[in-house]
């Protein structure tokens, strides 16, 4: 058989997306052959045997499938957890193929993670060449000034000096203590939606992702989760 990329056959195999292989690849969770792997090696799936957590995975492509979930708040967006904590998969017990989530949310936000076993989607989804629209319902304390909110629009700068791109910010509801906010951004930095926030001095008191791309949200309840439907799979695979 052919030689695959390491990233590739465990993504093939239903282990993690391509971008998550990579990372265990470097923290030397990966084996071939008993021999730890490194970034750039190539396997026979018929012939090597690949290791992940000292546990043998085989080569059994399975038919892809494609789920949304509305992620609670206290669930982090990981297939384990060495902390202990919740683990958006715990959410998924009635799903049979061996999905995982493509992104991140942080563990303090709400709302729409795609799971997958298409490792190849999941890479296409993530990569940041791609600048996929995420659309975020913000609740801030306070009013913000028209400053502010000019601010998040032009982009900022955050914590680490990295200049975010210009960002579509509109205000939903205004209320003495509070105001609801619908950010859209082209980027997918860690925590960004926070950070930016607190770049302008405004405190995030909930974080809900409604939209990626055109996949929406909806009705979807807290906790729960549905499978997508094909339009939905032809539009992602579009992107």
């Amino acid at each position: 058989m052919e030689k695959m990329r390491l990233q590739k056959f465990l993504a093939l195999s239903n282990v993690c997306s391509r971008r998550t292989a990579e990372e265990l690849i470097k923290k030397g969770k990966v084996k071939i052959n008993n021999i730890i792997a490194k970034i750039g090696d190539k396997i026979d799936p018929e012939k090597d045997r690949i290791y992940v957590d000292n546990k043998v995975i085989r080569y059994k492509p399975m038919p892809y499938s494609y789920f949304i979930v509305n992620k609670p708040r206290g669930y982090v967006t990981t297939l384990s957890d060495e902390a202990g904590r919740k683990c958006v998969v715990d959410l998924t017990k009635g799903i049979t193929a061996r999905v995982f989530p493509v992104g991140r949310l942080d563990r303090e936000s709400e709302g729409l993670i795609i799971l997958t076993n298409d490792g190849q989607l999941a890479n296409t989804l993530t990569h940041p060449s791609k600048h996929i629209s995420k659309v975020y319902r913000v609740t801030v304390k306070g009013i913000p000034s028209l400053e502010q909110l000019k601010q998040l629009r032009n982009g900022v700068t955050l914590d680490d000096g990295y200049n975010t791109m210009p960002a579509e910010v509109k205000v939903k509801t205004e209320k003495e203590d509070r105001t609801i906010l619908t950010f859209t951004i082209r980027e997918g930095k860690n925590r960004q939606i926070r950070r930016m926030c607190e770049a302008v001095s405004l405190e995030v008191l909930l974080l809900k992702r409604i939209c990626v791309g055109k996949l929406q949200l909806g009705h979807l309840k807290l906790g729960a989760y549905r499978m997508l439907d094909d339009k939905e799979i032809q539009y992602l695979k579009s992107l």
